[in-house]
């Protein structure tokens, strides 16, 4: 028998994400021991690595509890269906992302960025919604920003001729989104 912590570390989770899991339904209630401790066997070892295994493929919970309570008699549940349309969803955000590199490259190749009087925060947003990114995109791409490199964040913000009261609001904005 294995306790919560053993079971979790086994499958390479947390304590948390393994009770979560119990909590939405996606791990059976585990029995009980003489102290009313969790107690867990193979059974839930191998339910836990197989959630894993569809997590590690980017299924979100609902896929994984539709797999994991897909009857035999029902073909239209089962993980191949599921996979696949993981697969497609992965080729468009992969597809997204190629675009965006292009972008960048472009950007860089034709080198818009050290003209400091050709480029704006207007052009810039144009630019990158020209490519695809969403509001979300944007914020999250700022957010990476700062937190990667937050001198050189500034500096390119202030390249684009974005009022400081501005520059500090997207800046403090970015810190909020880590």
């Amino acid at each position: 028998m294995l306790t919560v912590t053993q079971l979790a570390r086994r499958c390479g989770l947390s304590r948390t994400a393994l009770l979560y899991y119990e909590s939405i339904g996606l791990m059976p209630p585990p029995r009980r021991s003489g102290g009313n401790y969790r107690c867990y066997g193979e059974a839930d070892v191998r339910r836990l690595s197989q959630i894993r295994a569809y997590r590690d493929a980017g299924l979100t919970l609902n896929d994984i509890r539709d797999l994991l309570n897909a009857r035999p008699d029902r073909p239209d549940h089962g993980a191949t269906g599921v996979l696949q349309r993981r697969l497609l969803e992965l080729d468009a955000e992969i597809g997204t992302l190629r675009r965006h590199q292009k972008a960048i490259l472009k950007l860089l190749e034709n080198n818009t960025l050290r003209k400091a009087k050709m480029i704006s925060k207007e052009k810039w947003v144009s630019i990158m919604r020209g490519c695809g990114f969403t509001e979300d995109q944007m914020s999250r791409w700022h957010a990476e920003f700062e937190r990667s490199a937050p001198a050189e964040h500034q500096e390119f913000l202030e390249f684009l001729h974005i009022p400081a009261e501005e520059i500090k609001s997207i800046r403090a904005n970015s810190r909020k989104s880590d």
